[in-house]
């Protein structure tokens, strides 16, 4: 695998990031559910991008657009899809989520990245198995013992066994939804490949972070798009051409940024650390 870099900043989200739409703690949609991207598809395409968080909701519970048999699955699914993905243009991280995936091709792959990279800053479960995943070379096959030992150790005595691993088994699932793992039964790392949008909306969850220059290209968010820093800072490059955000490259010099899409009380709010 081409990595971006042996040193991978851990991501550590701040109680001023939790306005953004970052979540924190010991638990997560992933005792239950996966990414669910097939449902997040369905959804996008069917409620416009101006929706309020209503809409969504009464798209789920009432128009049913998902086909779920009863109202408590209704329910159930709109909640899980809420955990995941907040489905609220006033929460930083849906509204660029849902900014971006309307302007990526629904035929390649950068819509699952774009969902996976949402739910890494909402769901702590998921964000926990990233390292044994990421950390894989194409083919190595998935570590679920490592998964359910890293899992434990995150988690202490919080949850048991059996939950344990199904937030494993739902976690491997996650990743093949994203393009990270494939196969059925035996699943192996895969390559996925990084689009310019991708590559914004994971420079852009870091710089809500606080990280800048650099360092941006290190996080978590970034690893998990299977790039190296030359093929990140060129992706970044087609970002710029199309308006979304400001890019300036030379040498040891790096400087990122997001005028356009961020409010000044995002900017507040992410403050940067140099």
């Amino acid at each position: 695998m081409t990595s971006v870099n042996s040193i991978i900043i851990t991501p550590v989200i701040p109680e001023t990031a939790i306005a953004l739409g970052f979540r924190t703690g010991d638990r997560g949609t992933h005792t239950s559910r996966t990414i669910m991207l097939s449902e997040l598809r369905c959804l996008l395409e069917s409620v416009p991008p101006e929706a309020s968080h209503d809409d969504y909701l009464r798209a789920i519970r009432e128009d049913n657009i998902l086909g779920k048999r009863t109202s408590s699955n209704r329910d159930q699914t709109a909640q899980r899809l809420t955990e995941l993905y907040a489905l609220d243009p006033a929460v930083t991280l849906f509204r660029l989520l849902r900014r971006f995936w309307n302007s990526e091709s629904s035929a390649g792959g950068g819509r699952p990245l774009l969902a996976i990279l949402c739910v890494l800053s909402r769901d702590p479960l998921l964000r926990a198995t990233a390292g044994p995943v990421l950390g894989l070379d194409p083919g190595d096959e998935f570590p679920r013992l490592l998964v359910v030992e890293t899992l434990r150790e995150e988690l202490g005595m919080r949850m048991n066994d059996a939950t344990i691993d199904k937030v494993a088994r739902n976690a491997a699932s996650s990743w093949t939804q994203s393009g990270h793992l494939a196969g059925r039964v035996f699943k192996r790392r895969a390559r996925v490949a990084a689009t310019p949008l991708a590559v914004a909306y994971a420079l852009l969850l870091g710089y809500l972070l606080g990280q800048r220059g650099k360092r941006l290209f290190h996080t978590l968010w970034v690893k998990a798009l299977d790039a190296s820093e030359n093929e990140l800072v060129s992706l970044a490059g087609e970002a710029k051409r199309l308006g979304i955000l400001d890019l300036k490259h030379s040498g040891d010099v790096t400087e990122v940024g997001f005028p356009h899409l961020l409010t000044r009380q995002e900017l507040e709010l992410s403050h940067g650390t140099d």
